[in-house]
Order: C-alpha cells, then sequence, then structure tokens
C-alpha cells in the first residue's frame, strides 16, 4: 500500500471527511414525526441521571399541583386543612400520592376522597414505575472500555498494517472477548445507485479469552484489504468511517458487555504508531499508564538482521 510516512492529512480535508461521516452518532431525521411521548421508556432509561431524577421531580410536583387546584374546586373537602388554602392542599396531595397520610388532614367528604382515592392510585403506579426505571438503569451492564482516540497505520513485521487500541478501565477479567473491525463508505451500483456497504476487515486476532488491561487489534492492509492501495491522500479524503466492535463478558457480575467506537476514516494516522504504555513495577506487577494512551509517535523503521 502507498503511503507517505510523513502525517499528511490536513486540517481542512480532516474537518469536511469528519462532517460527512457516514456512521456518525448524530443523525437528523427528515419526514419523521417526533414526540415528546414517542418511546418514553427508551428515553427514560437512557437519558442523564441528574436528568431522568429532574423529570421525575418535575412530574410529582406537577401532578401534586394539578391535585390542589382541583381541591379547591370543592366545598372545604379537606379536614384541618384551611379553607382555601392552596399550599394546605398542595401538602396534602404530596402525603396522598407518597402514601404517607400523617391524620392531621383527611377527606371529609365524597369529593375529598374521591380525589384522595384518584391520587392515591396514581401515586402507587408511579412509585411502581419510577422504581421499574431506576433498577432498569442500575441493572444495565456497562463496559467501561477506552477507546483510543485516532487509529494508526504503519509497518508492523514489514507490512502496513492498521493499528487500534482500547482499554478496560475496570481491570477486572472479562471472558472471551470479541472484538470486529467494520469499514463503512458509500459505493455505486451497476445501475448508478448510491449505498452503503459494510466491509469487514480481517484482524490478526479477534478473540482473547481474557481482557483485562489494554488490547491493540491489527488489521494487515493487504490485496485483500479494502483499504489496499489508498494513499494517505485519499484517506484524509475519504468520508468512510470505521467501526470497532467489542463484546465480553464479565466474570464479576456474568454479564455481556459491548461497547463500540467509529472513527472516519480520515482520522487515521497515517506514518504512526502508539506509544507503549504497559510496563512492570518491582514487585512483578503491570503498570498503564493512561496519560500515555492517545499518544502516537512516528512509526519507527523495520530493524534490518545482521547479515
Amino acid at each position: 500500500m502507498p503511503f507517505d510516512e510523513s502525517d499528511r492529512l490536513h486540517a481542512k480535508t480532516r474537518a469536511r471527511a469528519r462532517r460527512a461521516s457516514l456512521a456518525a452518532d448524530r443523525i437528523v431525521a427528515l419526514g419523521v414525526r417526533h414526540s415528546f411521548w414517542f418511546d418514553l421508556h427508551h428515553r427514560a432509561v437512557t437519558a442523564r441521571w441528574s436528568t431522568f431524577f429532574a423529570a421525575a421531580a418535575a412530574v410529582f410536583v406537577l401532578f401534586n399541583l394539578a391535585f390542589a387546584g382541583l381541591y379547591l374546586l370543592g366545598d372545604d373537602p379537606i379536614a384541618n386543612a384551611r379553607p382555601g388554602s392552596f399550599i394546605d392542599y398542595f401538602f396534602f396531595s404530596v402525603e396522598t400520592f407518597a402514601t404517607v397520610g400523617y391524620g392531621d388532614m383527611h377527606p371529609r367528604s365524597y369529593y375529598g376522597h374521591a380525589l384522595a382515592a384518584a391520587g392515591a392510585f396514581i401515586g402507587v403506579c408511579s412509585l411502581a414505575v419510577t422504581t421499574g426505571l431506576v433498577f432498569t438503569r442500575f441493572a444495565r451492564p456497562r463496559a467501561r472500555i477506552l477507546f483510543a482516540r485516532t487509529p494508526v497505520l504503519a509497518h508492523f513485521n514489514g507490512a502496513p498494517t492498521l493499528m487500534i487500541r482500547f482499554a478496560n478501565q475496570r481491570h477486572n477479567m472479562i471472558l472471551d472477548a470479541n472484538a470486529e473491525l467494520w469499514l463503512l463508505q458509500l459505493e455505486r451500483s451497476a445501475e448508478g445507485a448510491l449505498y452503503r456497504r459494510f466491509h469487514r476487515l480481517a484482524l490478526t486476532r479477534n478473540e482473547s479469552p481474557i481482557f483485562s488491561l489494554s488490547w491493540t487489534i491489527m488489521h494487515i492492509v493487504d490485496a485483500t484489504s479494502p483499504l489496499h492501495g489508498l494513499s494517505a491522500d485519499d484517506l484524509a479524503e475519504s468520508d468512510a468511517s470505521l467501526i470497532l466492535i467489542f463484546e465480553g463478558q464479565d466474570e464479576t457480575s456474568s454479564q455481556t458487555l459491548r461497547a463500540r467506537r467509529i472513527y472516519p476514516l480520515c482520522e487515521v494516522g497515517v506514518g504512526k504508531e502508539y506509544v507503549d504504555i504497559l510496563s512492570a513495577d518491582e514487585s512483578g506487577a503491570a503498570v498503564i499508564d493512561y496519560a500515555l494512551f492517545h499518544e502516537t509517535r512516528a512509526s519507527r523503521p523495520a530493524k534490518t538482521r545482521p547479515g
């Protein structure tokens, strides 16, 4: 594969290709009806914790404000509440929703009993839904996989090789680890139709019985590779993307962990290699330096054997 050992990727070209990346996480969908209530469960499970609790608190307050207004419509429906006091009715509604019922305020009319019963029912249902969502959020397996910011392309064992490094930040054992690398690019059919196509990139090693520290996957760019024949400028101008998918079983929780990372092909560091991050201390324990994890350097020339 012909490429210049120097990094000839220009900033403007890389930015243009990055914006046109085929597998970008940000997607603009046209012609689709969007609604706040559309796929509400997915939104609740994937939202940030701060957003989730803020939304839950807002819904709780709004429901109680609505019930306080309904109590105001009645003829003194709550005993020991000041007649027409919105704040007393609000806190009575809060007690009913939370099913605490302190006892100093209680319904004394059919209207008050009916509203309290409705409020208690909604409160119990809301508690069940919130508990289920919180459990689902906690129970979701999350892989703490750290991916290198950029792939690199350099000679390894005499062959041009695409490399991507990633690490397990928990340092626990992940069993039956598996990695897949795909190339996503636009192609044109014989009829002239433009379509997206996935190409699996063969790895020198795509499986590992245990994974606890770091792993650098390698794809040899030979005649069978979709990247064969591309120069550094071709890579810089490409709008194709690399998709790295990791999967393994967490030994601690016995759950399947998955993680992915998408790289615009224009971000490949041509003629670069990763800085070493693994070493051993005096006791023989493995030391991994995350401060250097994303660092790259110019690739070293292959050592020639003495004649």
